[in-house]
């Protein structure tokens, strides 16, 4: 099979599969978690490192998962981590985490057996494929209130009908529900810290 442009939420389209000079094996982020034991005293629950999701269909990209629920959360809590299932959270639920966007590039599926990566997709970041829109590369809207910190690089965030601003590190966003495509035209990946709260429709 020859090149293509594949869709996927958090970016327009794939890197190619060749190995660049920005790539590095995926990274990992230390998380530090407290809670409240049962004497009612604040201690450190964990100390380890989460590992980046890369699924072998969106090269370049990396997810970490840092945490999240489904329901309001309450406090305090004794630091166990909550469970979830899907990518974006429901009403009520939240996300923290992190995503890397690599540059814009056309990805050769040449060699991949796309099912079987649509399948690993699905497996590791459930329902992320569900929102994005095929005939609009990179467009996609969830039922959630967004804010994104741009860590590292350069990014550019497009709204309907083509609107675009360009984001750097230390610039943030507010998305409340907004139909969008994260485009990265530079020459350097770009890394986000992503906060999702899941709302109720409007």
């Amino acid at each position: 099979m020859g090149s293509m442009t594949h869709a996927y939420p958090y970016g327009s389209r794939a890197s190619p599969r060749r190995t660049l000079h920005w790539q590095n094996p995926p990274m990992s982020i230390r998380r530090v978690v407290t809670g409240v034991n049962a004497d009612g005293s604040s201690v450190f629950v964990s100390d380890e490192s989460v590992e980046a999701v890369a699924p072998t269909l969106l090269a370049g990209v990396e997810f970490h998962q840092l945490w999240g629920q489904d329901e309001p959360p309450v406090a305090p809590q004794d630091g166990t981590p909550p469970g979830y299932h899907d990518f974006f959270p429901p009403a009520g639920g939240y996300r923290v985490g992190t995503f890397t966007l690599p540059p814009d590039a056309t990805q050769s599926l040449e060699g991949i057996d796309v099912g079987a990566a649509l399948r690993e997709l699905e497996a590791a970041l459930p329902g992320l494929l569900a929102h994005n829109e095929p005939e609009n590369p990179g467009m996609h809207t969830t039922v959630t209130i967004d804010f994104e910190y741009v860590v590292s690089g350069r990014v550019v965030l497009e709204l309907d009908d083509g609107a675009t601003v360009e984001l750097g590190p230390g610039d943030t966003v507010v998305q409340n529900g907004t139909r969008h495509a994260w485009r990265n035209p530079f020459d350097e990946p770009a890394t986000l810290l992503v906060v999702l709260i899941g709302a109720t429709p409007a």
